[in-house]
Parts: C-alpha cells; structure tokens; sequence
C-alpha cells in the first residue's frame, strides 16, 4: 500500500483501512486538498525519523549500560573493602537452590579437594543409583590420595552395594557405623561443608565460614569415635532374644517417640520398626505399649547399649526368662 502510494502519489482512504498502522506510523498522511485521498510521507524524511528513533534507543541503551557497570564497580568494591576489613562477605554461607545447582558445586568442591573427605550417610541401605552417581566423584578424590571417611547407620551393613562400593575403593574409604547419625553433611578438606536446607533436599547449604565448618568438623569427630567399624560386628545385647536394632528402638521408645520417628532415626521402613516392636512386646510378655516401656525400663533396655560382658538379666514376662 505504501509503495503504491509512493508510485501514484496518493491512495483513496477507504483503500488504507485495512492496514491503519500506515497513518500510525505518518507513512501516510491525509490530502490537504482532498481528505478523501492519503498522499505518503517522502521515504527519505521517512528515514531520517525512524534513524533518529533508533539513535535516541542506542543512546538509552548505552545509558543503562553505562551505569550498570558503574554499580556493578561500586558494589565489587565494596566487597574488596569488606574482605579487606576480614569480613566474610556474601561467600561464608550459599544457599544451592536445585540439584542441578547442588551437583555443580558439589563437583567443584571435588575437583579442588587435596587431601580429606568426611561424609554423614543417613538412612537406611542406600539405593544403587546413589551409590552409581557418586563413585565417580570418588575414583577422582582417589586418584589424588585423597583420604575418605564415611558415617553410615548400621543397617547399611546389610547393603550389598555399600559393600561392593567399599571393596571397589578399598583402604581409600573408611566406613563406620552407628544406630543413628545426624543428616547428611560432606566435608571437603575441613574448609567447606555441604548441609541439606530443606526436608526433601531439593536445596542445600554450601558453608565456608571457618567456625560453623569447625563446628561440623568436631560433631563428626565425635560421632565417629562412639561409631562402629564397618568391618566389626556389632556388641551384643547382653539379653538372651534380644538383638541390637531392639535395643536401640527399645531405648527410642523409652523416650516416646512415635514409631515414624524412630524408623527415620534407624534408618528402617515404619514397617519393619513396627515388627521388631511386636518382638520385643513378645520377648518382654509385654500385652500393650504401656506394659512394654515399663518392661524396657525394667531390664535397662531404656539407657545406653551394654557391653557384651553383662550379667544375668531377668526379662520379666509370663515365664519368667532369664537371659544372658
């Protein structure tokens, strides 16, 4: 239309109403002569407004950017001053939004690692696929010498892959075991930590602030020295029927807690927990949950796990059992 325009010098309105942006734009403009006709607007004047609109958004554009930059400046000097000054700035603690994000600093933290891996396993058996996902990350820390620890609860001893994935690293890892652990935490060379910061861990915490990862250091620490090497057995009860795992839900239960938490703590399905307190019930001659915990507390199934050198116990149910 504007081309026609240009060639006959006008067009018939009703012939531009189709296309309204033409006035819109001034591409065309009404015949001062007739208003029934449209006359176009010179390409050339045409041009220069359109260059002189892209020149004035050029301009805007190199504005912003210009002071983007300047704050971008302030803002990294800022935190050059407060590095300066030994602040830990904005890097102490990073929130890791998203597993892609999780992984990726997960690798970095690995790929930088010289010498020490501590890891805090929760759970139960862990799953082929986690197992698969993280040897990688352990063959490379490996490579270096890199030396790794590992926390597991003790029902992962019942894990073949755990197994297989021990036996494959060989004395590069070192695993042991207690009934129940803190959640997950990886350690890289005592100087960044890894935490989940959610329930579901869709998200996590990277720390690089050397007191909190001190502290994580010294929980591990800890936890490790009250901890079982995987490849020792684990003590006997000292009570004839009953096995370690009771002991530790016994000793849960004593506390009240529900048998959701406690399967969770052990790291076994409501399921199984359920059946091993439907054992101890029957090994105790205990006929209801209240009658059980004063059964627990009546054998010292409520404090810490006995040695293996205990006495006699007496279980105080129907026929009087003795135990050993």
């Amino acid at each position: 239309m504007y081309s026609r325009a240009v060639r006959r010098g006008r067009v018939p309105r009703r012939d531009a109403q189709e296309v309204p942006c033409l006035l819109e734009l001034a591409l065309l403009h009404p015949d001062p002569d007739d208003m029934d006709w449209l006359v176009p607007t010179s390409p050339q004047e045409v041009m220069t407004r359109l260059l002189h609109g892209v020149y004035d958004e050029v301009s805007a554009s190199q504005r912003r950017m210009g002071s983007a930059v300047a704050a971008f400046e302030w803002y990294a000097g800022l935190g050059h001053r407060l590095a300066a000054s030994g602040a830990e700035g904005g890097t102490a603690i990073r929130v890791l939004d998203g597993d892609s994000r999780i992984q990726a600093a997960l690798d970095e933290a690995t790929a930088a690692c010289a010498s020490e891996v501590l890891t805090v396993q929760p759970g139960g058996i862990r799953p082929e696929h986690e197992l698969t996902e993280g040897l990688h990350r352990a063959m490379a820390l490996r490579g270096r010498g890199v030396r790794m620890r590992d926390l597991y609860t003790h029902v992962a001893r019942h894990g073949q892959g755990l197994l297989n994935y021990l036996e494959l690293m060989s004395d590069s890892v070192e695993a042991r075991t207690l009934d129940e652990v803190i959640d997950r935490l990886i350690l890289f060379d005592r100087t960044v930590a890894f935490i989940p910061a959610n329930t579901n861990r869709t998200m996590a915490l990277e720390l690089r602030h050397p007191g909190l990862v001190q502290y994580l250091v010294t929980v591990f620490e800890r936890l490790w020295r009250l901890a079982i090497p995987l490849t020792a057995s684990l003590p006997d009860t000292g009570i004839e029927g009953i096995s370690h795992r009771e002991q530790s839900i016994a000793a849960l239960l004593a506390e009240g807690h529900q048998d959701a938490v406690i399967a969770e703590r052990l790291g076994i399905s409501v399921r199984t927990c359920r059946a091993h307190i439907a054992r101890l019930s029957e090994t105790l001659g205990a006929a209801s949950r209240t009658q059980l915990g004063v059964r627990i507390a009546q054998v010292g199934l409520d404090g810490p796990a006995r040695s293996a050198d205990v006495g006699s116990v007496i279980v105080p149910d129907q026929g009087s059992r003795t135990g050993r």
